[in-house]
């Protein structure tokens, strides 16, 4: 008799390993009356476990974080990305136990329990569309299904679409819906259908701070990893790219780390004025795009804000000794003035954190951008600060993660154009991370990737309405 694949999910190459129980078979697992419940306490741990892989490693992959200690990749700070690599495994293998464990639930677990309601199977699907969002944002191809054809990115995208929509179809819930509809609006983003995203987005704003987390349980084993790099482990393993130093950490605890574990943005209403400021912009209406960034100001000014002792704090991980320690001035490349307030000295008393968003442009700053290219920049700008710890990044810069050398080993349907990262050439000759510090202490970027961004708006690769 054939035994149920248990929630807690081992991931071992790529593949999810059955947690064997002789005592427990898929037929008794299911004939459980709340065997829907147990699963989605399942989805939600993995949800959390995905967040976990996707975030650490976007943030070392991208100019967000620079990997300043032993633990973690130190191939993806130099865009070392190979398909053989034990981390993009672990990702794969992690986006691909999402989608598994909600296909799963919808087509055998749910349908063999008569106590599991609509909001549930909603729940279900909204899982199922989230994994199918971080596959075609993240890789150059997935899998559809376990040693499945290939999708490209865009049809993983589609993929997910049709998961939101069943999702919303399940759900009265209109805080649920609106996640929903902005996972949509993210999709039809990356897809480059303004159209779409322009209606998802729109309507995502009827609940105007809307904003969906993760949870964490340290006491249970399953902390959140990016708290632990940027605050909890001494010395921090992750130390930011100076001038993105006042946006760390999102993430801390107070008393023992283990019941303090904060959660993961998934999903937040930011997103919606932005993307809307970008369509805009590509329709030539800057005062429009204006007005959307300023909204999206008002809403990260509502946000929370907390007071912090990141006293510990010493960016001592022993790769680079020069990150900044007390409030020097920072500038975002050598043709780009010196600003202060965006390096802080965490010696001198409690800093301020932003535990949802946070950013250093002003409403004075989107007033006088006056190009089409200047109000992009600070889009991007915005985005990139905005979704500081949350796993975003990687897609700005338009680099996607291989397919493993473990699923093309088992799986026949994987050809060597997904084995390939995918590295644009203008952000392939750059160090992402990489600063210089004059005599006074006082930081140069060596690149504003935000205006590398924008100098190559029309590339396939990225800026999708342009």
């Amino acid at each position: 008799m054939k035994k149920i694949i248990i929630y807690i999910v081992l991931i071992t190459g790529l593949f999810s390993a059955c947690v064997e129980n002789p005592n427990v078979t898929e037929d008794v697992y299911l004939s459980n009356p709340h065997a829907v419940s147990s699963w989605l306490n399942g989805l939600k741990r993995q949800l959390a476990k995905t967040s976990n892989t996707v975030t650490i490693n976007v943030a070392i992959t991208s100019d967000n974080y620079f990997n300043n200690y032993s633990q973690y990749s130190k191939v993806f700070d130099v865009l070392q990305i190979d398909y053989f690599d034990v981390d993009v495994n672990a990702i794969q293998a992690d986006v691909q136990a999402l989608r598994e464990l909600a296909t799963y639930g919808i087509e055998t677990v749910y349908p063999a329990d008569e106590n599991a309601t609509e909001e549930d199977l909603s729940f279900i699907y909204f899982c199922l569309g989230y994994s199918n969002i971080l596959g075609g944002e993240l890789f150059t191809g997935l899998p559809a299904s376990n040693l499945g054809e290939v999708l490209s990115s865009a049809q993983t995208l589609e993929v997910a679409l049709e998961a939101l929509d069943q999702a919303i179809a399940f759900t009265d819930d209109q805080q649920m819906i609106a996640v929903c509809q902005l996972l949509k609006a993210r999709a039809y983003y990356n897809l480059g259908d303004a159209n779409n995203a322009y209606t998802e987005a729109t309507e995502a704003l009827a609940v105007p701070e809307l904003l969906y987390q993760i949870a964490y349980d340290g006491v249970n084993s399953l902390s959140n990893e990016m708290q632990n790099a940027t605050y909890d482990a001494l010395p921090n393993r992750l130390a930011p790219l100076p001038r993105l130093d006042f946006l760390d950490p999102k993430y801390y605890s107070t008393g023992t780390p283990s019941t303090d574990q904060k959660p993961v943005t998934l999903v937040k209403a930011e997103e919606a004025y932005l993307i809307l400021a970008e369509i805009a912009l590509a329709q030539n209406d800057i005062a429009t795009a204006k007005s959307n960034l300023i909204g999206l100001l008002s809403l990260i000014n509502i946000r929370p804000k907390v007071l912090v002792d990141d006293s510990g704090e010493t960016r001592n991980g022993g790769n680079r000794t020069d990150y900044p320690l007390t409030a020097v001035k920072v500038r975002f490349d050598a043709n780009s003035d010196f600003k202060s307030g965006l390096v802080l000295d965490r010696q001198q008393g409690s800093i301020t954190v932003s535990t949802v968003s946070g950013t250093h442009v002003t409403a004075a700053d989107i007033d006088n951008a006056q190009t089409i290219d200047d109000v992009l920049y600070h889009v991007y700008l915005m985005r990139q600060e905005v979704f500081m710890s949350e796993g975003r990044r990687l897609t700005d810069l338009g680099i996607k993660y291989p397919i493993s050398q473990i699923e093309q080993d088992n799986n026949s349907n994987v050809s060597d154009e997904y084995i390939e990262a995918q590295i644009p050439s203008f952000v392939a000759d750059k160090n992402l991370d990489d600063f210089s510090t004059d005599a006074d202490g006082n930081i140069t970027i060596t690149v504003d990737m935000n205006k590398i961004i924008v100098e190559n708006k029309n590339d396939v690769a990225i800026v999708p309405f342009f």
